[in-house]
């Protein structure tokens, strides 16, 4: 593939990746705390400051986030081992459940999709799936 294929192909990706998650989103409106939660699964134990520049908001805005969040059941706060004067916030088991029925809806929503689209097999979306969870691994050197 020449690399204009694969620059153009690479804006498509992106554009469609975030056209779906849109679309997921207006579907079945979960809020701003989801992506707390998920933030949370991905990366295990934040502190405030971290979770506010992994969402790409404000301190302020990430503490009022987390204090619903605490209020719902869905985190906790607890002492940071390498700071006594902070803490981190932890996904609850409540939280994970959450999590785990936004994420059941969502593939819900593409299972549907999906099935109207006779042209696209398992093996397309295994791919789909694939080249996905390659852009999003860590970069790291690998040899051959």
């Amino acid at each position: 593939m020449s690399t204009p294929d694969v620059d153009a192909l690479s804006g498509d990706l992106t554009v469609y990746a975030a056209r779906l998650v849109r679309l997921i989103r207006r579907s079945h409106a979960s809020s701003a705390g989801v992506r707390v939660l998920s933030i949370l699964d991905e990366s295990g134990p934040q502190g405030v400051t971290a979770l506010a520049q992994a969402d790409r908001c404000s301190q302020p805005t990430m503490t009022g986030q987390v204090n619903q969040l605490v209020d719902q059941g869905w985190v906790a706060r607890q002492a940071n081992p390498d700071d006594a004067r902070s803490s981190l916030v932890v996904l609850t088991d409540a939280g994970r459940t959450e999590l785990a029925r936004v994420r059941r809806l969502s593939a819900g929503l593409v299972s549907e999709r999906l099935a109207r689209r006779t042209d696209l097999s398992v093996d397309d979306l295994a791919t789909a799936v694939a080249v996905l969870q390659a852009v999003l691994e860590p970069t790291s050197e690998r040899t051959s």
